[in-house]
């Protein structure tokens, strides 16, 4: 096995402080929204929050399995994500089809994504700067953007550079 496929194994998860900060910030917004937090939703959220690197919806679905100890179907899983999505608590990333959760959970922002080629961690950055760049850019060409995704793939501060 090499060096990057071991680190891929080994993900450690978040500090369960920082899952439990984050979630019962999405608590008190779905009870000032009037929003159900059914326990599938509870739960991805809760399984995205306590892992370093996203999670495709398969790899969602086996974690959510194992948690609740019974089989699930996908669109059970599909539908925790939308809701999730719609309400601004995770992000999707375009280019693999994984979630994570937001670092503002809630507040309308344009993200960039810096992913790490070697363990499968990312962070998210919120810079306005790009997104009006990007919003500058596209009027000039007659373009009227829905929203902005920007990914960076390259290699993170523990993996190193080599």
């Amino acid at each position: 096995m090499t060096r990057a496929n071991s680190r891929k194994t080994t993900q450690k998860p978040r500090p369960a402080k920082l899952a439990a900060a984050r979630f019962d910030e999405i608590e008190i917004q779905c009870e000032q929204r009037g929003l159900r937090l059914t326990e599938m939703r509870r739960e991805a959220y809760l399984l995205l929050a306590e892992k370093n690197a996203p999670l495709s919806a398969y790899d969602l679905l086996e974690g959510l399995e194992a948690r609740v100890g019974r089989k699930l179907a996908p669109p059970t899983v599909y539908r925790a994500l939308d809701f999730l999505l719609e309400q601004g608590f995770i992000h999707r990333i375009a280019s693999s089809s994984k979630y994570l959760t937001c670092d503002h959970p809630g507040e309308a922002h344009e993200s960039i994504y810096f992913m790490c080629s070697n363990c499968g961690t990312a962070r998210e950055v919120e810079d306005t700067r790009i997104a009006k760049l990007l919003s500058e850019d596209a009027s000039g060409v007659g373009f009227s953007p829905q929203r902005h995704v920007v990914e960076v793939q390259g290699v993170c501060k523990d993996c190193g550079t080599a």
